[in-house]
């Protein structure tokens, strides 16, 4: 796949800006569709395993599926929150929790969310895939999901309300020892076809490994063959990974100490993983791609108090930096375009995201991605077409 094809792809996938020209984004999507098309490797909807026919138990939507715009699924918020007025709920984690996040580079806590919470965000998820924004349109086309949508919560107020209100934040912020958490980036995650191999998260919004942590919230119990997420403990660590690199190479040298420790989550529904940035980690799907059950996540990366907007323009992390919230490098990440979510939400920036400017725009698609251009920067890239093309590997 050419880079300007996978730009193109990476772009329209990675925020939520609102369309208001409803022929032009269907052009855009026929131009995605074609981009879809140069990726070799493509998974079946269906196979046949002894005789009889297993099949995917979600399928790609038509492009006349797709919506535009704000949506809405006006579900009820679980234990009488109210919206936009309620506090945040709590959920207390032990010293020896985050102790273990900052030496092992990743946590498991069991229970966070309860039946309520779950159904609340199956339902939310249910509500999204049936009704599938444009701007997940070249993720789900890429065959890497069967739906994949960054910053999910710009664009469905369910997982918005879900980040004001859950006990999200307050986990958070007591594993990064901070009294704010602020969204960075998330995405919403169904079903990874054939799973992504060994890589690190260089997708983490405009702020550094440090001032970040990587979540996942589950919806589904892990199956009992593939999709458990495995970590390299310690390999946070880690001195010789570049930091722009995506796909890792664990038997690379340097990462002797890391690669035999191995740690395996075999997650539940109502569990969170919270991870460093820069943690090595894989996820294995069935070999022939098609899931046959749901693995629903939501997960992405927040931003601690006291984090600074970093301007990533020339790397692959501006990919998830593409709103005009106009902040400058350097400057205290507050802004609706990062919403802070604990110790509670802010009103004028809740304002801002239900009145549609939070978003992408395209004058700031244009001016950051342009530094992608560069020779430098293409190379600094490539290694995200080493985790495409480890999906056509063995599992």
């Amino acid at each position: 796949m050419k880079i300007a094809t996978f730009l193109f792809v990476a772009v329209t996938s990675v925020n939520g800006f609102m369309v208001k020209d409803h022929g032009a984004a269907k052009s855009m999507a026929l131009q995605v569709t074609k981009a879809a098309t140069d990726i070799d490797e493509v998974t079946a909807t269906t196979t046949t395993v002894a005789g009889s026919q297993k099949e995917k138990i979600l399928k790609e939507p038509n492009l006349w599926e797709y919506n535009f715009g704000l949506q809405d699924p006006k579900i009820k918020l679980p234990h009488g929150i109210i919206k936009d007025v309620s506090l945040p709920e709590k959920f207390e984690i032990s010293e020896e929790q985050i102790r273990t996040l900052e030496e092992d580079g990743v946590v498991h806590i069991k229970g966070v969310f309860d039946e309520e919470w779950v159904d609340y965000l199956k339902q939310a998820t249910k509500h999204q895939v049936e009704e599938p924004h444009f701007w997940a349109f070249a993720g789900t086309a890429s065959r890497l999901y069967d739906y994949i949508q960054r910053n999910v919560w710009q664009t469905n107020s369910a997982f918005a309300r879900f980040y004001y209100h859950s006990a999200m934040g307050h986990v958070l912020a007591q594993c990064g020892r901070t009294d704010e958490i602020r969204v960075s980036t998330d995405l919403l995650m169904v079903n990874p076809n054939k799973g992504f191999k060994w890589h690190q998260d260089n997708q983490n919004g405009p702020i550094t490994w440090e001032e970040g942590l990587r979540f996942w919230i589950t919806m589904d119990e892990t199956p009992k063959d593939y999709g458990a997420p495995v970590y390299l403990k310690g390999s946070h660590t880690n001195k010789v990974v570049d930091e722009q690199a995506v796909f890792v190479d664990i038997e690379a040298e340097g990462l002797e100490e890391y690669k035999n420790e191995k740690l395996e989550f075999r997650t539940m529904p109502g569990d969170m993983l919270i991870w460093h940035p820069r943690t090595v980690h894989k996820v294995d799907g069935p070999s022939d791609g098609i899931w046959t059950s749901y693995r629903r996540v939501l997960g992405g990366t927040v931003a601690k108090g006291g984090a600074k907007y970093h301007d990533k323009r020339g790397s692959g992390g501006v990919l998830s930096d593409l709103g005009r919230h106009g902040l400058e490098d350097m400057q205290p990440l507050k802004s609706s375009f990062f919403p802070i979510v604990y110790p509670r939400c802010e009103r004028g920036e809740v304002a801002e995201r239900d009145s549609g400017k939070v978003g992408r725009n395209p004058v700031d698609i244009i001016s950051k991605i342009g530094g992608l251009a560069t020779k430098a920067s293409g190379e600094r890239f490539s290694s995200f077409f080493q985790v495409l093309g480890s999906q056509s590997k063995s599992s």
